[in-house]
């Protein structure tokens, strides 16, 4: 497995300069972040993301992500040109020799937390999910971590009335329109898709969520069946729902081939469909993570992972879960892992 980080360019004030110093770090996973949504990405401006990466001594393995316009989920006959711009950017993309492309099919919103700064036994502070207190909120109303605040509060009014006419399987519908447009696009790029599961894996709001578990993965891949078409496995997406079994998941897919990316970060399960994030150490969550890095050496996974979510430790301020200590720990503690399948292994 190659261990990269997420890095949200030049505004990040987590420098690539301090990403390099982490021991074993190979790669970035980034974006472009002044591109409207549903525009095509230009060449120039991702090869200019690539030669800063490089420039650090850094491989650009990633790009996390390319977002899918809310036409194209909802079905809208204007989703064709927005296909057009995305195969346009898998393009340019191949061209720029980026290997991976992570993405989402998740109606509005990304993940979404109840509280951003929650304070656990340790005295640290972590992004969690209180199911009560979600139930309770009304989304017309507010602005949810996860939520693209570019919307304004009459687009969001428009677009959670428009969903009102998509249900599970005609978003399924649409998410399979848009593979059958994008993969063989990606095919010929050779950049391999990987879908992220819906965070958490579950209707929020009365919005349709369809990547789940593993047998919404599997309907996934069938899909379309190419290497490109492929999946973000985040076990602590995934085990965000006490029904699903990350680590079977995960192993069900690496067989299958279809893993192209990985997240790998450890959630306490608290009751129902609460959930805390927690340190990446197995003991502080609810997954065994020596079992998902010995997944990933069983299989042989050479593909890019990335420690998802942090705390926020040693007074450390910023992006709520993408500090750079706790994420750094995490890294550092899955190559130790990994480090210690692979001598098992050979024993």
């Amino acid at each position: 497995m190659k261990m990269t980080f997420r890095w949200y360019g030049q505004s990040d004030p987590i420098s690539l300069e301090y990403i390099r110093q982490i021991p074993g770090m190979k790669g970035i996973v980034s974006a472009i972040y002044d591109i409207p949504v549903g525009e095509t990405w230009p060449l120039d401006k991702i090869e200019e993301l690539k030669k800063s990466v490089e420039d650090a001594g850094l491989e650009l393995s990633v790009i996390e992500s390319v977002p899918v316009h809310e036409d194209i989920k909802l079905g809208k006959p204007s989703r064709d040109k927005y296909i057009a711009n995305y195969q346009e950017t898998i393009r340019n993309l191949g061209k720029a020799g980026i290997p991976v492309v992570c993405y989402n099919f998740m109606p509005v919103f990304d993940w979404t937390r109840s509280d951003l700064a929650y304070e656990l036994e340790d005295g640290s502070t972590a992004l969690i999910f209180d199911e009560e207190e979600v139930n309770k909120m009304d989304p017309r109303t507010l602005s949810l971590p996860g939520w693209d605040e570019s919307y304004t509060a009459e687009e969001m009014n428009q677009l959670m009335d428009e969903y009102k006419e998509v249900d599970e399987e005609k978003l399924w519908e649409n998410l399979e329109y848009f593979i059958k447009a994008i993969i063989p696009v990606a095919e010929e790029a050779d950049v391999k898709m990987a879908i992220h599961p819906d965070d958490p894996p579950y209707s929020i709001f009365g919005l349709p969520r369809i990547i789940t578990g593993g047998e919404a993965y599997n309907r996934f891949i069938k899909l379309y069946d190419s290497e490109y078409n492929g999946v973000t496995l985040c076990v602590g997406s995934m085990a965000s729902d006490p029904k699903n079994d990350a680590v079977a998941i995960l192993r069900d897919m690496l067989e299958k081939g279809r893993v192209n990316f990985v997240h790998a970060r450890n959630v306490k399960l608290v009751g129902g469909r609460s959930f805390e994030e927690s340190a990446h150490l197995s003991e502080m969550g609810s997954i065994d993570m020596y079992e998902v890095v010995k997944a990933l050496h069983d299989f042989n996974f050479t593909g890019a992972i990335r420690p998802d979510h942090g705390r926020m430790i040693w007074g450390e301020t910023g992006k709520p879960g993408y500090g750079l200590y706790d994420r750094a720990l995490g890294a550092t503690y899955l190559n130790g892992l990994y480090e210690a399948v692979s001598k098992s292994a050979k024993k």
